[in-house]
Parts: C-alpha cells; sequence; structure tokens
C-alpha cells in the first residue's frame, strides 16, 4: 500500500537528481566555478542595467521579448549566484583548515563576507556590489593558490 502511494507521488511529483560534491576528503578543489559564476553575474548585472524597457505603445511581440530578456537575465543572476556560494561554502567548510586560519586568521571573515555578498548581488542589479563580490572571490582565489603551494 505504502509502495502504491510512493510510486503515485513520484509520477506527480517526480524526483529531482541532484549531484553533489561529496564529503569523502578527496583533494579535489578548485576555485574556477566560484570565479565563473562571478563573471556570469557581472555579464548579467551588465546586460540588466543597459536593457531598454519598450515604451507602452510597441507591438505586444516586444514587450513578450523584452519581459523574456529580462527574466532570463535574472534567473541566470540568481542561479549562478547559488553557484558561487556553493563553491564558497564548499572551500570554506571542506577544504581550509585551522593551519590555514593560522597563516590566514582573517579566513572566516572573509569568507563571511563573500557569501553575504553573493546574497546582496541576488537581491539587488548594482555595478559596485558586483565589484566588490568579485574582489571578494579574487582574495579568496589568491588565498586558496597560496596555500596550496
Amino acid at each position: 500500500m505504502l509502495q502504491k502511494l510512493l510510486k503515485l507521488l513520484d509520477k506527480i511529483w517526480p524526483a529531482e537528481i541532484v549531484y553533489a560534491h561529496c564529503d569523502v576528503p578527496c583533494g579535489i578543489y578548485e576555485t574556477d566555478t566560484m570565479l565563473t559564476a562571478v563573471a556570469t553575474i557581472e555579464k548579467m548585472v551588465q546586460k540588466l542595467e543597459v536593457l531598454e524597457k519598450p515604451a507602452a505603445s510597441v507591438p505586444k511581440g516586444e514587450w513578450l521579448a523584452y519581459k523574456n530578456s529580462l527574466t532570463r537575465m535574472i534567473i541566470e543572476k540568481e542561479e549562478q549566484g547559488e553557484i558561487c556560494k556553493k563553491e564558497l561554502l564548499i572551500l570554506w567548510t571542506d577544504y581550509f583548515k585551522p593551519e590555514h586560519l593560522e597563516i590566514f586568521p582573517n579566513l572566516h571573515e572573509i569568507f563571511w563576507k563573500a557569501a553575504k555578498l553573493v546574497s546582496k548581488n541576488k537581491q539587488n542589479i548594482d555595478m559596485t556590489a558586483v565589484g566588490e563580490l568579485k574582489a571578494a572571490t579574487q582574495e579568496i582565489d589568491r588565498i586558496f593558490k597560496a596555500t596550496k603551494k
């Protein structure tokens, strides 16, 4: 009975396949994904800032094209923010160890601020906020590379 109910629920709301970085200390860490996410956020903000709202009198197709572009850019910015935050969390919680804190005592603050900046970028369309996030993630990248030497 329970199995039939679960099968029915799976047909109505199919389970989504998810992929995650494992918690096994595999030693495979990188910052490229995080930096690419930030570059994409930057590009979306640039495009959103120059996207022109059509006049009320334009044909419906032009309005729909505008709304489609606006929506897609915002969704992409949001998704890349989630990717960036996920990658930050992996580095912060899985890669960096107490011995790294001895060398970089402000490491926790740097990560905390970077995570807050991701949220700020998701909430706003602001090139200043993008610049702050870019600087924070580049600093994390610099620290990461320094610990790999």
